[in-house]
């Protein structure tokens, strides 16, 4: 990609794809000529961290299922994300492997009947930790994104957490509200 910018929404993340139509990310890649791809680095049960248990409305240290990935563009690590979800909704299902999902977790929650209709998001600048920047292959001085994001659905039930990382230098995130 030319663009050293890329320029992201949410919305085609929380909604489920059609039968047969590639992940999210990948999707978007393509239509601006790049290649998204992900690795999932790990995926199981973990004891919540404190703010992902907060996001949930379970106990610290409650097991979670977790999906952790590092996303490429162009075979450039561009971002970290773990995608919490809890152990009612996920444990035995491929949320809580490291196959891939044809269409994405999302897609998968809406087989599973659970839809997202409300999202939080929260972003925040730091700095990188040593892992954090070593994997996003970033300077000492350069910072991060740190985006939260709750996905409840229509009982207001969290149902999903992600916690993404990415470079601030190489992302801009784009926010459309509708009103009324």
């Amino acid at each position: 990609m030319s663009d050293s910018t890329w320029v992201s929404t949410s919305m085609p993340y929380l909604t489920p794809r059609q039968k047969g139509q590639p992940d999210a990310w990948g999707a978007e890649a393509a239509a601006r000529g790049g290649k998204g791809s992900q690795r999932i680095v790990q995926a199981g049960e973990v004891p919540a961290p404190e703010q992902v248990a907060a996001l949930l409305g379970v106990a610290a240290g409650e097991m979670v299922v977790v999906r952790r990935r590092v996303i490429r563009l162009d075979d450039v690590p561009c971002e970290l994300t773990d995608t919490y979800y809890p152990v009612s909704i996920a444990r035995g299902t491929r949320l809580a492997g490291k196959g891939k999902i044809p269409g994405g977790a999302v897609t998968l929650l809406a087989e599973l009947g659970y839809v997202g209709t409300r999202v939080r998001e929260d972003v925040t600048a730091r700095m990188p930790g040593t892992e954090e920047r070593e994997i996003l292959r970033l300077e000492p001085d350069q910072p991060v994104l740190s985006l939260s994001r709750v996905t409840l659905d229509k009982d207001d039930r969290p149902i999903q957490v992600d916690m993404m990382v990415m470079p601030a230098h190489r992302q801009r995130l784009r926010y459309e509200l509708r009103i009324g």
